[in-house]
């Protein structure tokens, strides 16, 4: 009988030892199935950085180190099971409070990183883009000392004069971008953008080609503060090039005087001749003066002709202007702006002189 009791109890401890050894790893992978999906131990966002080349479980380690994962190893194993030859993105990520591993891993695998941002402004010029993507701190710096010529080169627009070609806009990137792949986004932008503009053209403008187009819109947005004026300034400088009038407009002037302007013009300066100086010739510039917006070159392209052939500033400090058919009448409004403009200097010098 006490024979027959201790095969019985051998018999139950191999099935508890066999239940156990099928459970056991059922109960596992329960458990481990949970912690993917459970909400991560961190409380507040976390931000953590990528190196480039560092592989999933540095990523991982990187995350646990910063407190945004319990069990680094775990999850590197579970996405090993899934995608053995997972790669992780380079960059700075931000990682939203209590994200869950499953959700970390996509945000590594799919690269959505903290973007920074660079914003280059309507009318500026490629000059000024080169400055703000030198200054900028997150930007990887491989053009310094790299001239014009050789950077448009190395853009795939061998002899292209640079300026106008990028379009102005605020772009969004990861830390660590180089500034040749943000000047190579910048000027796919325009290039799209000056396609769409003389696609829409209006019929029988005074323009040859798409270059002509993007010089006369750079013109326009450096004489247009308003958007309600870009048209009708457009129209304006069409209808002098159809009369084969020079254009007379001082921001090309400026721009043939590059570093040496000083913020005047004076009349040497309207007579100085220069490629540039649109009052000693006729037809467009040789090349763009700034880099225009869209509203510009929508403008350039389709133009509002009134038969306005003059405009001035009006003086009032809203950027508006006075717009005339004749130069008789352009006289009389260029006459009313500086009396405008007198009248400020004299209320300012008396406003001045009563706070002393």
């Amino acid at each position: 009988m006490p024979r027959r009791k201790t095969r019985s109890r051998t018999r139950w401890s191999l099935w508890l030892a066999l239940a156990l050894a099928v459970l056991a790893p059922v109960a596992a992978g329960v458990w481990a199935l949970g912690e993917i999906d459970r909400p991560g131990p961190h409380a507040d966002e976390v931000r953590i950085e990528v190196k480039p080349g560092s592989p999933l479980r540095a990523a991982l380690q990187t995350a646990a180190e910063a407190g945004a994962l319990r069990h680094p190893r775990l999850l590197e194993l579970y996405s090993r099971a899934l995608q053995p030859t997972r790669r992780v993105t380079a960059g700075r990520y931000a990682l939203a409070a209590g994200l869950t591993p499953r959700a970390l891993l996509a945000q590594l695998e799919e690269g959505r990183v903290v973007l920074e941002s660079l914003t280059v402004i309507e009318g500026s010029r490629y000059a000024d883009l080169r400055r703000a993507l030198a200054r900028h701190p997150e930007v990887a710096q491989t053009l310094a000392g790299v001239d014009d010529a050789s950077v448009m080169a190395q853009l795939g627009l061998s002899g292209v004069h640079p300026e106008g070609r990028f379009f102005p806009d605020t772009y969004k990137f990861a830390a660590g971008t180089s500034d040749l792949d943000l000047l190579r986004l910048a000027a796919t932008r325009m290039t799209q953008e000056l396609d769409a503009a003389w696609r829409s053209r209006a019929a029988d403008l005074p323009l040859r080609s798409p270059d002509e187009l993007l010089t006369l819109a750079s013109i326009v947005e450096k004489e247009s503060a308003r958007a309600d004026e870009r048209d009708r300034i457009a129209g304006v400088f069409v209808s002098r090039l159809r009369l084969g009038m020079r254009l007379q407009t001082d921001p090309t002037v400026i721009y043939g005087i590059g570093d040496a302007y000083d913020g005047d013009i004076r009349r040497r300066d309207l007579e100085t001749d220069t490629p540039y100086n649109t009052y000693t010739r006729a037809g467009l510039t040789p090349t763009p003066i700034a880099l225009p917006g869209a509203a510009a070159l929508r403008a350039a392209a389709q133009p509002r002709i009134t038969g306005e052939l003059f405009f001035v500033a009006t003086g009032d400090g809203d950027g508006s202007h006075r717009f005339s058919r004749t130069y008789e009448e352009h006289q009389r409004n260029v006459a009313a702006m500086l009396a405008r403009q007198r009248a400020g200097r004299a209320t300012a010098a008396s406003t001045s002189e009563a706070g002393r």
